[in-house]
């Protein structure tokens, strides 16, 4: 009697695992997938050499290459406090305040959205999604003449409320998501510890909320930082004027523009930004600190 053929895949025989070949057309299309990204990254990648190379190029141009000589006189001709120091500054308090009043006016109109069960609740957050896509320059000419009515024209506190409203109804939508993410579970158990709903928000949601704040407040710092047109059009004082408005002073007339001054202006004017993001993701870790508040 002959020995019986052990079957394909039993235990005495170990399977060859064939490698998958991948074909023609999905290797072309990962290979234009990756030319279209490296193209895309150029295109981002561009102005930045420019905005480094120029602002230490004493004679820069439009056209980016190292500098013959590099130098620092642009960043001492833009260093002043008419050009740098007072309009950073200006844009600290317009910007910061913006993103303060609507990180904290987003938790109180969010989480009611999220808790409550209300009559008119998707009707009004399809409302903040609209108003999130209106473009603001839609809503100047009856925003100036309603400050211009109450007073209200170059006024830094009025526009850093204005800024505030304007970026309202993404920092609510985003809020509400963030709070939607946090376990009710933690707030019954509070309350049947005696807390009321304030104090489970200040002490046990907004602690856990941190992160998504957070994010509310870069998105609405960075958005407004960089807004031109509104504070152009509200604020009439040049001791006022927030730095993006102040982009202004490299630019003469007939065209001509002092090219290595604007460089060092852009470099100097995102640093603030680029500085405060990388330590709010360092601080915040990225994530939500859930871990373990659920058990079972």
């Amino acid at each position: 009697m002959t020995a019986p053929r052990p079957r394909p895949g039993a235990p005495g025989r170990p399977r060859r695992r064939v490698a998958p070949v991948a074909s023609p057309g999905r290797a072309a299309g990962a290979v234009l997938v990756h030319l279209i990204l490296a193209v895309l990254a150029l295109l981002f990648l561009l102005p930045l050499l420019w905005m480094l190379f120029a602002s230490v190029d004493g004679e820069a141009t439009l056209r980016a290459g190292l500098p013959g000589v590099p130098t620092l006189d642009n960043f001492r001709a833009v260093l002043t406090p008419e050009i740098v120091y007072r309009p950073l500054w200006n844009s600290v308090l317009t910007c910061g305040g913006a993103a303060v009043i609507t990180a904290f006016c987003s938790v109180l109109a969010a989480y009611p959205l999220s808790r409550y069960t209300l009559r008119f609740k998707r009707p009004f957050l399809y409302t903040v999604l609209f108003a999130t896509g209106l473009p603001i320059t839609a809503i100047m000419v009856p925003v100036y003449g309603l400050f211009v009515n109450a007073g209200l024209l170059n006024s830094l506190p009025a526009t850093t409320l204005f800024l505030a409203a304007s970026t309202l109804p993404f920092g609510i939508w985003l809020t509400k998501n963030f709070i939607d993410g946090i376990p009710i579970a933690l707030e019954e158990a509070a309350w049947v510890d005696g807390a009321s709903t304030w104090q489970s928000i200040r002490y046990l949601v907004a602690p856990l909320l941190a992160p998504g704040l957070a994010v509310v407040g870069i998105f609405t710092l960075v958005s407004t930082w960089g807004n031109f047109f509104v504070p152009f059009i509200l604020l009439t004082s040049p001791d006022k004027m927030p730095a993006a408005v102040r982009v202004f002073t490299f630019f003469g007339q007939y065209g001509s523009v002092r090219y290595g001054e604007l460089a060092a202006y852009s470099l100097l004017y995102t640093l603030p930004v680029v500085a405060l993001y990388v330590a709010v993701s360092r601080a915040m870790g990225g994530r939500f600190a859930l871990g373990g508040a659920m058990k079972g």
